[in-house]
């Protein structure tokens, strides 16, 4: 089987809150229950055609359902991405006012490459989640020594996430890290969507050096949906909606295809929290933008400053 540039990230099926516009009605949160929602995504996930999957000890149990899935699953051509940095402190509860805490040491890695290693042999690509200027983790010797060493003895892909207005210039300085003179990161998973576009000023010189590019938050948290609550994405919505009805698919299939055709990344995750949403989000594999729509929706990009500011006022739910 070709595998498919749509793979799964798992934030949304190993706990229950998320910075997302909630589209549905909360119910009140049963664990048991909710894990077997999340299996049957992973499955649906699967039967699609995907085999990315991405997750971390900081989405909840997402970690170890993809372990035990996975390990159950028992099929090579699965490809597994986790990270290390976050720990998921709300103890599944929709009400929590903390929901994770950030940590870039590496008595962190240490403790979380324990699970995490649990992975192998399905485990390709190990990141550290949200890298930023703020902690240092990119001027650590020690935490970029043992990642460089978890590297070379299990054969991984290091790489690192994004998030934040300066993604760009944390990409750049990534990309300057050496261990003993060989980079050290080769895989790169960075917000990128209609919204926020500044990937693209950096994106032809990840593929000149044959970084894996992987997309997240393809659908701007939500943001991309018409709601009355962002009238100055009038213009967006409108033309979402009419290509919408031209592909014949739904806006979440478009703003996901946007992602694989403007920049050819290696992997763009959908985020679904149930089987509908992934079947839907599917789609986007079936088709491909024309030159002319294309142009149009990149047309819709606003400053980073702008995106991540709102994107800030976003509740969990």
């Amino acid at each position: 089987m070709k595998k498919k540039k749509l793979g799964l990230g798992t934030a949304a099926i190993g706990r229950p809150q998320y910075i997302n516009i909630r589209q549905e009605a909360t119910t009140e949160f049963d664990l048991a229950a909710f894990k077997q929602k999340g299996i049957a995504v992973l499955n649906n996930a699967y039967n699609q055609g995907i085999r990315y999957f991405d997750t971390a000890p900081g989405y909840g149990m997402a970690e170890q359902l993809v372990l035990d899935w996975v390990v159950e699953k028992n099929d090579p051509t699965i490809e597994v991405a986790t990270k290390w940095g976050y720990t998921y402190v709300a103890n599944f509860d929709p009400t929590a006012i903390q929901h994770e805490i950030k940590e870039h040491s590496l008595h962190k890695l240490n403790e979380q490459w324990v699970s995490s290693k649990e992975l192998l042999p399905y485990l390709s690509t190990y990141q550290i989640h949200s890298a930023t200027f703020e902690t240092g983790v990119l001027e650590n010797k020690n935490v970029l020594n043992r990642l460089a060493e978890l590297k070379n003895n299990h054969g991984l892909l290091m790489g690192i996430s994004t998030t934040g207005a300066n993604q760009v210039a944390v990409i750049k300085k990534a990309l300057d890290v050496e261990v003993d003179g060989i980079p050290l990161f080769d895989v790169f998973q960075v917000t990128y969507n209609i919204l926020d576009q500044s990937l693209a000023t950096v994106a032809k010189e990840l593929a000149v050096q044959k970084k894996r590019l992987i997309i997240k938050e393809a659908l701007a948290n939500g943001r991309i949906f018409p709601n009355d609550q962002f009238p100055h994405y009038a213009h967006l919505y409108t033309n979402l909606t009419t290509l919408a009805k031209k592909y014949n698919v739904g806006i979440d299939a478009i703003a996901l295809r946007f992602c694989m055709d403007s920049i050819a990344p290696y992997q763009v995750l959908s985020g679904a929290a149930n089987e509908v949403h992934i079947s839907q989000n599917s789609k986007a594999t079936q088709f491909e933008l024309d030159d002319r729509d294309l142009t149009a929706l990149k047309e819709m990009a606003i400053t980073p400053q702008s995106y991540w500011a709102e994107r800030k006022l976003l509740a969990w739910n």
